[in-house]
């Protein structure tokens, strides 16, 4: 139930005999829905707002809550939870994908980490000290600092059109709200996953399992949750050893070194149709993962409340290789020189690479906030991401003696994170009523990158650094001031405008070797961003608004200084890259069909300067560069509801069309008139949850995505292949009984279908889930 005094209050609906009512949101798609107003095509979030945005959003925002999420989806990680969302695509391999689960959004492919925003808690889960993977590492969200239990809704709101935001809200802003609950809450959920995968002939069966447990409570001003978790994940293979067929030397002289014979090699095309010989699988992961997180609120007021969140994550993992070669005995033949068909390569001593990965990360947020609906509001946060322990140990050699020891590397990022302080108001003229609001904020980000990489000696997998091989570090900061007016001009107009100043700093830019040092010099930027919106109440039921902003991306400290060399990959740092600079505007239709929403929105994107990282061609080192000028044009439609005749299911459905691509970019002429990498011209997401009786919920769901290509000049003509990007359509089914008030199972079946398909990586396959879950 919800005291009067209780800010989220506007928030809770409550059902009878539901044990979550104390805490249930209502749905975005509700025409009732207390949380939203889409008053003149702005919303107004009012009530329990989520914490990182601002009251005013003047442009597309969609969201699910948590019982859509435990009804109709098989959430195993919380980036789940954007499955079916309009336009968006988290690039998950596995359960429990920690390093390489980027988001993509309508205009950004799934190689720009840093053009989307993903808070939890308003506490800064995206990771900006690098884009995309690059440097031996990766900048993935940390997704895993929440557990899919413990979300209470999800909202996104698309395109930089708030001044709240910096220029990495280019793509979308995520916002993760967790439950705070007002009475004993118990929760506990177990879960199973089997995949049974085939690929290159290799067939194997890869399983996860997770157990969550959560309690919490409110009595009086205080309120409490604790949440802790489990996940044991076994990957499919992620990576592949490959030589080139035309690579092979004729095996006719005597002289040459002694050559194995081999069989198992497996014949397939590279993404340019170049034929090439599959030797075995790379990296696939053995991972354990252990979460926990802790919220405690008090209300020092009716109106003022102080929160605070902590959050822990603990990852140990290995990733391993298997070869497909073999002797004539049988034995596996991991390097050396071998006989493929008559012909002779030569398998380095590090073809089939081991990891062992070993992270524990720890985040803090601390929030002072007043939620009075009155005149003044005001908000003072403060957050810490904190890389206390991050490491990952690999060999000098292949399987089988780097089984047993030997040299090897550990790189080291301990140390590494961000630190986020702001500052905002809302002023609110002539009261609660909406009609004018001024919101308003400062604040400071700071980033720091450290990535030790040093040789060990005798035993890879626990000796201790005995020399430096590489390091890179930096620090980059961006102070902020903002502004945002809100103003209904007229009984069916409204208006926001906003401007967001920035400074941004680089500094103490470091780039060593053994035998060699490059200290940068500081670099120092100062830009504005206007935004504007626009909404009208054309019918009663129909709104159509209007939104442009522009998006300062400055260059992330991995991109400016985290050259790496020594590992598989080669990353070449540029000191000097510009800023990238984003005017984005989009124009929508939106109409309440009382029970069911429809939506219509045309956008458009001009970014210059753009960020991106590439592999060179025919090597295995990357850079960083500025592509002049890529322009995305595009339509996105949208429906949500329960349609009258149909009251028993709810539908969702979204189409998107994307013409983007290079249009300038002197810097490598070939690209020009090509698409943006990793996004596809179509994608499109329909799902459908039949609820028969109180008990009973069936889901089946579709995602498909249309052509992508993954480089500048796409060249990389064959998709279905390592290092391509497919075209694809799955099926996700979900089956889910509520047993009595407490207890309830589900199973579900993700890729039904089967599809096999690639984003660099391969997919999972067809996944099989089971969940038992107790909740009162």
């Amino acid at each position: 139930t919800a005291r009067p005094d209780d800010p989220d209050a506007a928030t809770r609906t409550a059902l009878p005999d539901d044990p979550d009512a104390a805490t249930r949101t209502t749905r975005p798609n509700d025409p009732d829905a207390g949380s939203r107003l889409r008053s003149l095509g702005v919303v107004t979030v009012t009530g329990g707002r989520p914490s990182s945005l601002p009251t005013q959003i003047p442009t597309t925002t969609e969201g699910v809550v948590s019982d859509q999420i435990r009804t109709s989806i098989n959430a195993t990680d919380s980036e789940d939870a954007l499955k079916y969302l309009p336009s968006l695509l988290v690039r998950k391999r596995f359960i429990g994908d920690y390093n390489h689960a980027i988001l993509s959004t309508r205009a950004s492919g799934t190689g720009n980490s840093a053009r989307s925003l993903v808070y939890a808690d308003g506490i800064l889960l995206s990771n900006l000290l690098g884009n995309g993977i690059a440097n031996g590492t990766n900048y993935a969200p940390r997704w895993s600092m929440v557990d899919p239990e413990e979300i209470d809704r999800v909202d996104v709101m698309y395109g930089p059109f708030s001044a709240a935001y910096p220029g990495n809200s280019a793509g979308a802003v995520v916002d993760y709200v967790t439950r705070m609950p007002r009475r004993l809450e118990e929760h506990a959920k177990l879960g199973l996953a089997v995949q049974p995968n085939e690929l290159y002939g290799q067939r194997k069966t890869y399983r996860g399992t997770q157990a969550s447990a959560s309690l919490g409570s409110g009595e009086g001003p205080w309120s409490w949750w604790i949440n802790v978790s489990r996940t044991r994940s076994r990957s499919q293979p992620l990576t592949f050893t490959t030589l080139p067929v035309a690579s092979g030397m004729a095996i006719d002289d005597a002289s040459a070194p002694a050559t194995t014979t081999v069989s198992g090699a497996v014949l397939g095309r590279s993404t340019t149709n170049v034929p090439w010989y599959i030797v075995g699988n790379g990296t696939a992961y053995d991972t354990v993962q252990d979460h926990a997180k802790l919220k405690v609120a008090y209300d020092l007021t009716a109106t003022l409340r102080a929160t605070y969140v902590f959050g822990w994550w603990q990852n140990d993992a290995q990733g391993r290789p298997t070869t497909f070669l073999h002797d004539a005995s049988g034995v596996p033949v991991y390097s050396g020189n071998v006989a493929i068909n008559g012909r002779r390569y030569s398998l380095a001593p590090t073809a089939f690479g081991l990891t062992d990965d070993s992270q524990m990360h720890q985040m803090h947020g601390l929030t002072l906030a007043t939620h009075s609906n009155g005149t003044w509001d005001w908000q003072l946060a403060a957050s810490r991401y904190d890389y206390r322990r991050d490491q990952q140990r690999s060999p000098s050699i292949s399987l089988p003696a780097a089984a047993a020891g030997g040299n090897g590397f550990l790189q080291d990022q301990d140390g590494t994170g961000w630190t986020t302080v702001a500052a905002r108001g809302t002023w609110r003229p002539q009261g609660a009523d909406g009609a004018h609001v001024v919101d308003f904020g400062a604040g400071r980000d700071a980033f720091d990158l450290s990535i030790r990489r040093d040789t060990v000696v005798d035993d890879w997998r626990s000796a201790p650094p005995v020399a430096l091989a590489s390091r890179v570090a930096g620090e980059v900061d961006v102070d902020n001031l903002w502004v945002q007016d809100s103003w209904r001009l007229a009984p069916r107009w409204h208006t926001v405008l906003g401007l967001r100043y920035e400074r941004w700093q680089a500094t103490d830019g470091t780039s060593a070797t053994a035998n060699a040092e490059q200290r940068y010099p500081g670099r120092t930027e100062h830009t504005a961003s206007p935004k504007a919106a626009i909404g009208w109440q054309w019918t009663e039921n129909t709104t159509v608004k209007a939104s442009i902003g522009r998006a300062v991306r400055f260059p992330t400290v991995g991109e400016l200084y985290g050259a790496t060399t020594g590992g598989p990959l080669t990353f070449i740092n540029d000191p000097d890259l510009r800023p990238e600079r984003s005017w984005t505007s989009e124009l929508t239709a939106e109409r309440d069909l009382a029970d069911a929403r429809i939506r219509a929105t045309l956008f458009h994107e001009t970014t210059r300067d753009a960020l991106y990282n590439q592999l060179i061609a025919g090597t295995t080192t990357s850079r960083v560069q500025n592509v002049d000028r890529v322009r995305t044009r595009g339509i996105e439609l949208a429906y949500a509801g329960r349609p009258a005749t149909l009251r028993t299911v709810e539908l969702g459905a979204s189409l998107t069309y994307a013409h983007s691509v290079i249009v300038a970019n002197d810097g490598f002429p070939a690209s020009v008139g090509k698409w943006q990498p990793r996004v596809p011209r179509w994608r499109s997401t329909v799902y459908a949850t039949w609820s028969p009786s109180d008990s009973w919920a069936w889901t089946a769901a579709a995602r498909y995505s249309g052509r992508q290509y993954s480089t500048l000049d796409n060249s990389d003509v064959n998709a279905d292949a390592y290092f391509g990007a497919s075209q694809y359509l799955t099926i996700d089914l979900r089956a889910r009984w509520a047993v009595d008030r407490h207890w309830s199972v589900a199973f579900g079946i993700d890729n039904a279908n089967n599809e096999k398909y690639w984003n660099f990586h391969p997919y999972p396959q067809r996944t099989f889930i089971a969940e038992l879950r107790f909740d009162r």
